[in-house]
């Protein structure tokens, strides 16, 4: 295996590219979705019938002085041989076979919700991670600027410090200014490269790329959000959530099982058919007849009692899953709300007309109209407001995705 030794390409994606990337490319995704088709081969397999029963028995390989001559078998082979043929057929009464069938297929609909429900828990993830690496990102860029303008005032410095203009301390001030962005700017890579890590594992990427996300998305648009009717979306959240389903789907196979456990108390009926050659009253006998236990002491009852508990058990779980869903669909709703209204708090203006401000103290520190104290003071004014206004996109971003996880609906 050749020896990964640096980044060999950027990958620039939005986040709609990057989700179909995950959708289409994620091994757990593909791995957790064969077990649907285990669950449809699991309901091919209780449609069969169950194989009829082939024995032989009763031949002899030699005879003695009192065997019986027969007719031979054919040619002059077979005068003194005696053979034994059944065949039986087990047939399943009480509609068994169709309670199998039936319970099999709600099987196979839990494991499609089971699979929704991991699906699910995954997006969030995969969709928090892009948040990060937005907002880490957008963190780094803020920093890169500073910097970048930090160092080209610590070139006019040193070279005032040489002529002897200024004093060599404040050279040492935005030295120290720099020291501390350049420690931001490589905590934020290191933050960079664990999210890096995750989101290529969860896009199958090859891990010598990089992965650059465009700001779309960043942001949730959804101007409506406030118009939501609460007890709708409390409703749609039982309806569709997949771990709903899943109690609900467990509620219907209890129902089946119970009535495949009573249908367990009627006997099954062995059908058969025997040939004897050699062996009764007649030369070649062939005879019918049939089997069934005799329901004397086992009708399973303790099965059928252990089914109707479970009936009941379901209820009481469906029940407080309800309200438990109802209180996360709340709290979530609630959370969202929250948080958008502090993202709206700032106005629309404000992050331009700090970019604008900074600008302006950046030039009359230039000009020697404003001191190294006022500006440096600003410039940490500046970063710690970026970070509150950036820190509240991303939190708007990651309560809209915990509201689209609660209520199991994609909220446009």
């Amino acid at each position: 295996m050749a020896q990964i030794t640096a980044i060999t390409d950027t990958i620039v994606l939005s986040r709609n590219q990057a989700e179909a990337l995950f959708l289409d490319k994620n091994i757990s995704l593909i791995s957790e979705k064969l077990n649907i088709d285990i669950a449809d081969a699991q309901v091919i397999q209780a449609k069969l019938w169950p194989n009829p029963t082939l024995t032989v028995g009763e031949i002899n390989l030699w005879s003695n002085a009192t065997a019986q001559q027969l007719p031979p078998l054919w040619g002059n082979y077979g005068k003194t041989q005696q053979v034994n043929a059944e065949l039986e057929q087990l047939i399943q009464t009480a509609g068994k076979r169709k309670k199998l069938i039936a319970m099999e297929k709600v099987n196979a609909e839990i494991a499609k919700e089971y699979f929704k429900t991991f699906l699910r828990s995954l997006k969030i993830e995969f969709r928090d991670n892009l948040t990060d690496l937005q907002y880490n990102q957008a963190q780094e860029a803020v920093y890169q600027k500073q910097l970048s303008s930090m160092q080209t005032l610590l070139k006019a410095y040193a070279n005032q410090v040489k002529q002897g203009n200024i004093g060599k301390g404040e050279y040492v001030r935005l030295k120290a200014s720099e020291l501390q962005y350049l420690k931001e700017i490589n905590d934020l890579q290191k933050e960079n490269n664990a999210l890096q890590k995750e989101l290529k594992v969860l896009m199958n990427l090859p891990a010598a790329s990089f992965i650059k996300l465009t700001d779309e998305g960043f942001v949730p648009v959804n101007k409506n959000i406030e118009g939501i009717n609460l007890a709708n979306l409390m409703e749609s959240a039982i309806e569709n959530r997949p771990d709903m389903k899943v109690l609900k789907l467990g509620n219907e196979y209890n129902d089946n099982k119970y009535k495949y456990e009573r249908a367990m108390r009627t006997p099954d009926v062995t059908l058969g058919i025997s040939y004897d050659r050699g062996a009764s009253l007649m030369n070649d006998f062939v005879g019918v007849g049939f089997s069934l236990d005799l329901p004397f002491f086992n009708r399973n009852q303790g099965n059928v009692k252990a089914a109707k508990i479970a009936i009941n058990q379901g209820k009481l779980l469906t029940e407080e899953k309800t309200l438990s869903v109802q209180s996360e669909v709340l709290q979530a709703y609630q959370d969202f709300i929250t948080t958008k209204k502090l993202y709206e708090s700032a106005d629309a203006s404000f992050e331009g007309d700090l970019d604008k401000l900074l600008e302006s103290y950046r030039k009359n520190f230039l000009q020697r109209n404003t001191s190294m104290l006022e500006y440096l003071d600003f410039v940490d004014a500046y970063l710690d407001n970026k970070s509150i206004l950036l820190n509240s996109k991303k939190d708007l971003n990651k309560n809209f995705e915990e509201l689209r996880y609660i209520t199991g609906q994609e909220i446009n």
